[in-house]
């Protein structure tokens, strides 16, 4: 049940050069060809044999901690443990057939094709078109034209499977002079490729009990640690934190919870606040009519830079540039002014008569803004003010968010439960409905998710990618009459944060829903929260408390200045 009988013990195979070892994973190949005229059943064909409580079969593990070994380099060790186990990696006919795939050998590496013994004609068919398609292409590359025609019309035309790339082969033998251009008209491949990477090709199209994927192991492991960290609930540190020796836990100290900074430069209310994308800013506006650049600090408090004067009402938002050398605000129902971040001058304002303006963001290349109206319409400058586009009719709200993804798809709350996701180059307009009111949205890091407030105390998750759809549901922060804002935050935005009215911040685990964190200390109404992209532990929070609260860890390691601290209790 170990293996075949009369294949040559392991110890006997000679290794292929290491020009085409990148292909396959042990490089181990039989000296003799095996003269079978089908290929025998791997042990794991055969036997049923299993370890462990769920049922995993033993000829399988062993198969692939031999790929592992071979994998990493460990050639002897691999060796020796299909002549131990007698397991061997590879039948000896996928052997075989592996060594005339490297030496170019195509009669022979198809009649071998035919012996592994794959159920699945479409496969078959697939690999044979695969390696003639490298015969042709070798045969091109030594001029031998005749025989790549030949090899076209007598081998792989009459596969009769992928009739439009056999169009494009043809292509190549009436005009030479794209054989050296690649990606021509759509072409896939112009030329022939190296043979560790057929390999790879047909590794991927056989089925795994044929050739195992490679790096099937690290596969699996990394498969367990990605598991332990989405049930983690505190998971919130980086990558390469966790440890294979003990079973993933965090604590609550990995998320912010602790205030480790109070600014009160803010005369009134602070209604809004973001860091800017590369975590180096916080940005905030408030009801004095200014807003405020603050610099974060390596540990993450942070100091003021400059601050913005020149509203005349409350400023009700703040955008920042793709490379976060600029930043909007935008006063209640007044004008929207872009600020340089270094200098803090102000570089321009757009107006619309007398029209005000109630959001504002940027194109995604930076060379545009766009601006909700109080007229409910939305309108696009250049950076020099002048009107490049207007969007009439009902496109948003008196009091709306306004937001855009980085393909071009403007998003707005249009309707009191609808917001629109608009393509500005198609004009392609979708639409996700709520049964509430909605309150704000925010959009996550990647594009794909957009996270909704609504009047009745709940924040929505959809999925914005593709098919809309409803993804989850968080609940506990409280909102009556104020606007409210929640974030995506943390590690990899595994987690969810919002303002509250009852002045507390509400943290979930985005992947369960659970909350997980209330966060006391504002003595009015949390406004809004933004978690800083660069630095997972840091947190802000804006309140009509008239103050801004940085929170932090409430465990910091104090050798370390970003406060990251290590996972499964080590240090």
């Amino acid at each position: 049940m170990g293996g075949a009988t009369d294949e040559e013990p392991p110890s006997k195979r000679v290794k292929a050069s290491s020009k085409d070892q990148r292909g396959i994973s042990n490089g181990k190949l039989p000296k003799e060809p095996s003269s079978c005229s089908m290929a025998r059943p791997l042990a794991s064909q055969g036997d049923d044999e299993v370890i462990g409580s769920k049922g995993v079969k033993k000829v399988e593990f062993v198969r692939i901690i031999t790929e592992a070994l071979y994998s990493l380099g460990y050639s002897k060790t691999g060796a020796f443990l299909e002549q131990e186990s007698g397991i061997p990696f590879h039948s000896s006919i996928v052997t075989v057939f592996i060594q005339q795939i490297l030496d170019g050998s195509w009669d022979e590496s198809l009649s071998s094709l035919h012996k592994i013994g794959i159920m699945d004609e479409t496969i078959t068919k697939s690999a044979c078109f695969i390696i003639l398609q490298q015969k042709f292409f070798e045969l091109l590359d030594k001029q031998k034209v005749m025989d790549a025609l030949k090899t076209l019309r007598n081998e792989i035309a009459p596969l009769s499977i992928n009739n439009i790339r056999v169009r494009e082969l043809s292509s190549l033998i009436l005009s030479p002079s794209l054989r050296i251009i690649d990606g021509i008209s759509g072409l896939e491949l112009t030329k022939s490729k190296p043979r560790s990477e057929l390999l790879e090709d047909l590794q991927k199209l056989f089925p795994p009990n044929v050739m195992i994927p490679e790096r099937r192991l690290l596969q699996l492991v990394e498969q367990a640690l990605d598991l332990q960290n989405e049930t983690c609930l505190f998971h919130n540190s980086l990558a390469g934190e966790t440890s294979l020796f003990t079973d993933h836990r965090c604590g609550r100290d990995k998320i912010p919870s602790q205030t480790v900074q109070i600014l009160q430069e803010h005369s009134d209310e602070v209604w809004y606040l973001q860091y800017s994308k590369n975590g180096k800013y916080l940005a905030s506006s408030s009801s004095d009519n200014s807003a405020i650049i603050w610099e974060v600090n390596p540990d993450g408090k942070v100091s003021l830079k400059h601050r913005l004067i020149g509203h005349q009402k409350p400023v009700s938002c703040v955008s920042w540039s793709p490379n976060d050398d600029q930043i909007l605000t935008c006063g209640l129902e007044e004008v929207v002014r872009r600020w340089d971040v270094s200098s803090g001058e102000c570089l321009d304002i757009y107006e619309k008569g007398i029209i005000g303006t109630i959001s504002c963001t940027w194109s995604p290349n930076g060379n545009s803004i766009l601006s909700g109206l109080t007229d409910k319409s939305i309108i696009m400058w250049d950076l020099d003010g002048k009107e490049i586009e207007s969007f009439k009719g009902q496109k948003t709200l008196r009091i709306s968010d306004l937001q855009m993804t980085s393909d071009g798809k403007l998003i707005t709350i249009w309707k009191e439960n609808s917001i629109l996701i608009l393509d500005i180059q198609s004009e392609d307009e979708r639409c996700i409905k709520e049964d509430q009111p909605i309150v704000s949205f925010t959009l996550s890091g990647d594009n794909k998710f957009l996270l909704v407030t609504l009047a009745n105390q709940e924040l929505h998750l959809w999925s914005i990618e593709g098919h809309i759809r409803l993804i989850s549901k968080y609940r506990g922060y409280k909102r009556s009459r104020f606007i409210v804002r929640a974030c995506f935050g943390g590690f990899q935005q595994a987690f969810i944060a919002s303002g509250s009215e009852d002045s507390q911040v509400y943290i979930w685990h985005r992947g369960s829903g659970e909350m997980i964190e209330t966060l006391k200390g504002h003595s009015g109404a949390v406004n809004c929260v933004s978690w800083n992209p660069s630095n997972p532990h840091i947190m802000a929070s804006a309140s009509d408390d008239r103050t801004i609260r940085i929170w932090g860890l409430n465990h910091v390691d104090s050798k370390s200045k970003t406060c990251v601290r290590y996972c499964n209790g080590s240090s």
